[in-house]
């Protein structure tokens, strides 16, 4: 599990450069998934990919609650980083 979380948090933040970012630390941005282990599950599909997942009980993006109880509550807490922007961080 430890090597799970680290592999979707500060693997790929470090990677893309993303300083505060990928670690609960002083100072980082307050990105947290507060999940099951037991019941987490993806229930999206290929023709269904809004479904939401089972087992995640409430995400905060940049300190916002995000996620709770699989209701939305704050839609624009974070922002998309295009592929551009993720490529260009690897390769500085």
């Amino acid at each position: 599990m430890e090597e799970a979380v680290r592999k979707m948090t500060s693997m790929p933040a470090r990677l893309l450069g993303m300083a505060r970012r990928g670690t609960i630390a002083q100072g980082n941005f307050a990105d947290i998934v507060i999940f099951d282990p037991e019941t987490v599950s993806d229930q999206s599909t290929f023709s269904d990919l809004q479904r939401a997942p089972v087992g995640i009980e409430t995400v905060i993006i940049n300190g916002e609650i995000a996620l709770n109880d699989n209701k939305v509550i704050y839609k624009t807490a974070g922002r998309l980083i295009t592929k551009d922007e993720a490529l260009e961080a690897i390769s500085l």
